[in-house]
């Protein structure tokens, strides 16, 4: 057994596709087949279930499949401890954060860039529940989060800012002369939204039946950037997150704050307190304290 049998079959639970699989690890997929035979040779026990294509872990795969990533979390563990002993920060931090929130993950990742050149970043955009779960599972290493998710007792935060909310819209087909906006107004305009069930979705929801308004939503999406597309075609107005950043993606976009528009779950980021957790989790997470608290010095 080695690591790189252990890469392999957590290749292929993240793309669930043999081909997909040996693309990732750089591989053609009949030694990936094969060194995934080899390792249930080895340990004397099915792993996968095959047909004309992947069809899923065994359960003894799926047992297998959570140690595999315990010992690759160590394994890069190692290596960054190793790094960071040498005066250095290498590897990569996998980071998740929900999809629509007061903050620009920019924010932290532009500065530990340009400290630790050889840092890289895998950046997923989940839910709250599904960053608590990763963690957990030792899938991420630190994440962007609503805190009515989180249990403080096995988990450490930096609590963020609250998330307000304006109105997006391309100025080529809306104009609002006013400051800010009141959720009367906001209702009156055609909407895109989030699908329902979605956190940032839910608090907007919220807000509506307390001004006894039903919004005209015109569109609804899992996507944020399907919703900024539609904006900027023209057919809707999007109620977003203000000091994110989007509506600096381009020149047309411009968001105006809506009155008493706050998603009253803080924002945070979050790092799992149980091992195994590596040192370039432990050392980013102490960077972003100091990033974080810069940026709210006046």
């Amino acid at each position: 057994m080695d690591i790189k049998q252990l890469k392999y079959l957590i290749a292929l639970d993240q793309t669930r596709h043999f081909g997909q699989a040996a693309a990732l690890c750089h591989i053609t997929q009949p030694t990936l087949s094969m060194r995934i035979r080899n390792l249930e040779d080895e340990l004397d026990l099915v792993l996968i279930t095959r047909g004309q294509r992947f069809e899923g872990f065994t359960e003894e795969g799926e047992r297998i499949l959570a140690w595999a990533r315990t010992l690759l979390a160590a394994h890069d563990g190692l290596q960054a401890e190793a790094a960071s002993c040498r005066g250095q920060l290498v590897g990569s931090l996998r980071l998740g954060m929900v999809p629509l929130a007061s903050l620009n993950p920019m924010q932290l990742l532009k500065p530990l860039s340009k400290r630790y050149p050889e840092l890289h970043f895998q950046l997923s955009s989940l839910t709250s529940e599904q960053i608590i779960d990763h963690l957990n599972r030792n899938q991420l290493d630190l994440g962007f989060c609503y805190l009515d998710q989180v249990d403080t007792q096995f988990f450490d935060v930096i609590r963020l800012t609250a998330t307000s909310m304006g109105l997006l819209h391309d100025v080529r087909h809306f104009q609002f002369d006013d400051a800010d906006l009141s959720w009367e107004a906001v209702g009156r305009q055609p909407l895109g939204l989030l699908t329902k069930g979605m956190h940032y979705r839910q608090s907007i929801d919220l807000s509506f039946r307390s001004h006894d308004i039903d919004p005209h939503t015109i569109l609804e999406s899992d996507s944020t950037f399907q919703l900024i597309q539609a904006v900027n075609a023209g057919i809707c107005c999007a109620i977003m997150p203000l000091r994110s950043g989007i509506e600096a993606m381009n020149e047309h976009l411009n968001i105006v704050p809506i009155t008493d528009a706050v998603i009253h779950s803080p924002l945070g980021l979050v790092m799992r307190r149980s091992e195994p957790r590596s040192a370039l989790a432990d050392k980013c997470f102490a960077e972003a304290k100091g990033i974080f608290q810069a940026s709210k010095t006046p």
